[in-house]
């Protein structure tokens, strides 16, 4: 073979292999949507334990996503809300107590109080009137027979009336049967 006819079939070659080598076009891969992770109104610990948003919305209607918790002493506090809004609010507190039922009946249960039946050992309900930036709250007390006081309380938006307030305690009292059930 002449040298002449080697050049070119190595010119060839070469022509050859840069079109195999070219890079294949880059497609864009769209970046993947964050996902948005649930978490249980337990992970927040306290009383926040004996909650869990879908029970809340189960028996209240309520929609929750955010949950809080503090303890101090014996007392246990969970505040639920929506995000990004503050009312309405739900919480739950529960301390450690010794009280018999007559004691509840006379240092706790407010004054005109509605009692609750099939729930601890005694409990109540009220609605409380909307003040300053808040609606009115409907709230749901009980002595369990773990040794524990319990209170749920629904703060309503300003805009409430006391209508709305009556019912949501009605619908609390559901929700402190399932609270009640639970363990710390």
């Amino acid at each position: 073979m002449s040298v002449q006819a080697r050049i070119w079939f190595a010119g060839a070659a070469v022509l050859l292999t840069a079109g195999c080598a070219a890079e294949a076009p880059r497609v864009a891969v769209p970046a993947a949507e964050p996902s948005t992770v649930e978490v249980a109104a337990a992970s927040s610990g306290g009383a926040c334990r004996l909650l869990d948003f879908g029970v809340i919305a189960k028996h209240t209607g309520g929609q929750f996503d955010v949950a809080a918790s503090v303890e101090r002493g014996d007392t246990h506090t969970c505040v639920v809300r929506a995000e990004g809004a503050l009312l309405p609010e739900l919480t739950l507190t529960v301390t450690d107590t010794s009280l018999d039922t007559s004691s509840f009946t006379m240092d706790v249960q407010p004054r005109g109080a509605k009692k609750v039946a099939k729930l601890g050992k005694i409990a109540y309900r009220q609605t409380l009137p909307k003040t300053g930036k808040v609606g009115p709250s409907a709230e749901v007390g009980w002595l369990a027979t773990e040794g524990r006081l319990a209170t749920l309380r629904w703060t309503c938006p300003r805009g409430a009336d006391e209508a709305e307030a009556e019912q949501v305690a009605g619908t609390l009292v559901n929700l402190a049967k399932a609270v009640d059930t639970r363990r710390l």
